[in-house]
């Protein structure tokens, strides 16, 4: 593992997490945005779980791609993790919400986060990096620490 917890990136079959998070990212549920985004996630059992947005009409119960694959692999059983990729139909790449964000940090240790766009765009990070200062089980111990 590297600094910040991160396993090391040689291992990581990024092409295949690419084309499984465009393979989802089609099948959205994107008809008021139209902002189509799809993540893989990959976990420490070598699974891939994948998750699309899916919006709502009442669009703060609107669930994100990485959330959606989150919820997939704890559905499965696996509860770590070592990398995740994330498509947006942006120009630029898109980084994870703030809530996707928090739930993302609820599973360490920290791994390494891929942004891409449909046209090529990318921003390479971690979960430590999208929220360095997280809150997690630690805060609620009483002492924070």
């Amino acid at each position: 593992m590297s600094e910040g917890g991160q396993k090391d990136q040689g291992a990581i079959d990024w092409e295949d997490l690419r084309a499984k998070a465009v393979e989802v990212q089609s099948r959205a549920h994107a008809p008021y945005s139209g902002f189509f985004v799809g993540a893989s996630l990959l976990g420490d059992d070598g699974v891939v779980y994948v998750g699309a947005n899916v919006e709502n009409a009442s669009y703060g119960l609107t669930i994100c791609a990485e959330r959606n694959a989150i919820a997939a692999a704890v559905a499965a059983g696996t509860r770590r993790f070592t990398a995740l990729a994330v498509v947006t139909p942006a120009k630029k790449a898109a980084t994870c919400c703030g809530a996707c964000r928090q739930v993302l940090a609820e599973f360490p240790p920290s791994f390494p986060v891929l942004c891409f766009t449909n046209s090529g765009d990318e921003i390479m990070t971690s979960v430590t990096e999208l929220l360095p200062y997280a809150f997690g089980p630690k805060h609620l111990d009483g002492d924070g620490g």
